[in-house]
This record gives C-alpha cells, structure tokens and sequence, in this order.
C-alpha cells in the first residue's frame, strides 16, 4: 500500500511560524514520524512539500502512474482558494484525506470553507500535527476494508 502526503505553502516554516497555533514540531518531524507510522502498518508513504499551487496539482496528477493508493492533503491556504487543486484531486480518482493542525472552524471566517472537503473520504482538523498520525491510521484502515470488499 503507498500513501502520497502533500504539504501546502507555509507548512515547510512548521516548528518556526506561529506556535501558538501550529506548535513547535517540524515538518521534517512529521515526515519522519509518518514513515515511521507506515512501516508499522505496511504502508509506504512518501511526503512532498510546496508552496507553489501548479507543483502541487502536478504532484497530485502523477500519483495514479506512480501507484498511489490515496493521498493525504493539508493543503494550507490553498484549502479555502484553489479550485485547481480540488479539481486535480477529483480527476485522479484517488480516495484523498485532507488534514488541518489547527481547527479551521475556530479560526477566523475565511477559513472556515474548504474548497477541499466535500470530495474528500475523510478530515481530520485541530488535533494539532497528530492528525497526520491519525489520518495514515485511517487511510490504511479504510484501505484495507476497501480492499477486503473487492474494491481497489
């Protein structure tokens, strides 16, 4: 199984910008503790970080040739503007997951609407940078159930 876990702008500045709200860990701490997570559920997972809209939409576009079972998304501040994005995930076919540190509803207005969710098999928002841990554990088991029901 191979999950592909996309990083948005901003994110590469985790453990740098904004503790408050986002906290003191590192995106390289997260990469880590994801492959770490993967191998002990079987899973191979591969991360990718940019801050530029288009990189993200290719990387998005090459998952399905690169054999990519899902992906999960925190797609920053493109969550609540690229309908490119929303509609590069919708063309893959890929069940996608779209993961937020903080909680987007308790913050201000503007980010309060995802462009991202209504397509997406599950969200986890405001568990701070555990929510990745989390959402590997159910991409994997939702997989997995998938699987056993014949589907892809």
């Amino acid at each position: 199984m191979k999950v592909l876990v996309i990083q948005g702008p901003n994110l590469n500045l985790l453990g740098k910008r904004e503790e408050e709200v986002y906290g003191g860990v590192t995106l390289e701490e997260i990469n880590s503790e994801l492959a770490e997570v993967g191998k002990q559920l079987g899973v191979e997972v591969r991360s990718f970080q940019s801050n530029h809209e288009g990189e993200i939409v290719d990387e998005i576009q090459r998952a399905p040739a690169e054999d990519y079972n899902a992906i999960i998304i925190n797609p920053a501040a493109y969550t609540h503007t690229s309908i490119a994005i929303r509609d590069a995930l919708l063309a893959v076919k890929l069940p996608y997951y779209e993961v937020h540190i903080s909680n987007i509803f308790a913050r201000e207005e503007f980010r309060h609407r995802s462009l991202i969710s209504d397509g997406a098999s599950g969200i986890v928002t405001g568990f701070g940078t555990v929510g990745y841990m989390l959402a590997l554990k159910g991409v994997s088991r939702h997989l997995d159930i998938i699987k056993k029901e014949g589907g892809k």
